[in-house]
């Protein structure tokens, strides 16, 4: 996802923009420090628009914002690694605006801090922050690759029930066939009863959705 995101920033950004990520990039590498400065100011100097657009259907890198993927490729040029990366990234989420944390969860999974069980620990913190946010935008995020491969299955379970009870669509969230299990097909047919039963409309997603998996 890097070699995706650096490549198609590189044919869509006008030249000084790319050409100033590629020089706080150089700064990054050899002074991480840099990274608090240059954090920020990427959505303000590099662009905050959507990084393709709907109609490609295709692309890796849809859903992107700009700002994203250039904070991502930030992230990835600094020389830490474990625990020492993992802390880098609290302190940008813990000190940063809704863009910026917003950023560092779509980082999570294009980093690939999987290699290190402590550091799965440790970024996992930010998942469960963003998880009980009320702004969409950071829950949407907070649903994604990484988490899916490693959030514990109550909290997954919860994530997703918020998604539905916020109208978030199951679409958003990553390794939902793949992780769904008899509780959470319980759960989710019980919240289809409840709405039935009120006289509500099911969401088309979530009867899609049950209709293909129906409980053991």
């Amino acid at each position: 996802m890097i070699d995706a995101l650096h490549d198609t920033l590189a044919a869509r950004l006008p030249a000084p923009q790319w050409e100033r990520l590629g020089q706080w990039r150089r700064r990054v590498s050899e002074s991480p420090h840099d990274v608090r400065e240059f954090f920020p100011r990427a959505g303000r100097e590099i662009g905050r628009g959507d990084l393709v657009g709907p109609a490609e259907t295709g692309h890796p890198c849809r859903g992107w914002r700009t700002d994203d993927a250039a904070r991502t490729l930030l992230l990835a040029a600094l020389p830490q690694r474990g625990d020492d990366l993992v802390a880098e990234l609290r302190w940008l989420y813990e000190t940063g605006d809704a863009a910026e944390r917003h950023a560092v969860l779509r980082s999570l999974d294009p980093l690939d801090l999987r290699a290190d069980t402590d550091t799965l620990d440790g970024a996992l913190p930010l998942v469960h922050d963003a998880l009980r946010a009320n702004d969409l935008r950071m829950v949407t995020a907070a649903v994604g690759d990484y988490t899916a491969r490693h959030l514990p299955a109550p909290a997954w379970r919860h994530a997703v029930l918020k998604c539905v009870f916020t109208g978030i669509p199951l679409s958003a969230v990553s390794g939902l066939d793949e992780r769904a299990d008899p509780e959470l097909l319980r759960m989710l047919n019980d919240f289809a009863a409840e709405r039935t039963a009120a006289g509500r409309a099911v969401p088309p997603d979530v009867a899609t959705f049950l209709r293909a998996h129906p409980a053991p």
